[in-house]
């Protein structure tokens, strides 16, 4: 599929184009689809994978955020389910900054991990993209986190003109804000069909 077909093939799915040139929901306000240009494309679905490599800022406890993704356009509802696997450890920077911290204990990086799953999240069109948003199941080492169970998460794929999608940003709400900070970790697209 080249790169046009796959972009509309994208678009399509993300904003719940059904044969015809109709939306059959519109998550977008005022989003025409000739405008973006979708026509009669498939509504079957898109998916895209990455990783994350990013680390949290030093308010936010100074992490280091690693790990795969995997997101799922749910054909032609609007609709898209998310995954993410992640380990963090505490970073350089924290450990070059905490009185006592002995940069050779694999207890003081405190390596754990999070598993991330959004179902049915909303999509909806952003410049250059789309973003998911909806609540998220977050574990912390295969358990109900210390920070408690309640908590969304925002994911936004976007590309600029040469490479589209290209990028992932993952921002957490609620609950997970208190572990993970409220900016956004970056990602890359590695692979989409």
């Amino acid at each position: 599929m080249g790169k046009a077909a796959m972009r509309a093939a994208i678009l399509a799915a993300a904003v719940g184009l059904i044969p015809g040139g109709t939306v059959r929901a519109m998550p977008f306000a005022g989003v025409v689809p000739s405008e973006i240009g979708l026509t009669d494309q498939s509504s079957g679905g898109v998916h895209f994978s990455g990783v994350i490599d990013d680390h949290t800022i030093a308010s936010a406890g100074s992490w280091e955020i690693h790990g795969e993704w995997s997101l799922d356009l749910l054909g032609a509802s609007g609709k898209a389910n998310f995954s993410a696997a992640l380990n963090m450890e505490r970073s350089d920077y924290w450990l070059l900054t905490t009185t006592g911290a002995n940069p050779n204990s694999v207890a003081a990086r405190n390596p754990h991990t999070h598993d991330i799953v959004v179902d049915g999240g909303t999509v909806t069109l952003i410049p250059d993209g789309f973003r998911v948003t909806g609540p998220a199941l977050v574990t912390g080492n295969g358990s109900t986190p210390p920070f408690g169970s309640s908590s969304t998460v925002q994911v936004d794929v976007t590309g600029g003109d040469l490479v589209s999608p290209s990028n992932i940003k993952l921002t957490f709400g609620g609950d997970a804000v208190a572990h993970f900070g409220s900016q956004a970790f970056s990602g890359v697209v590695v692979r989409t069909q």
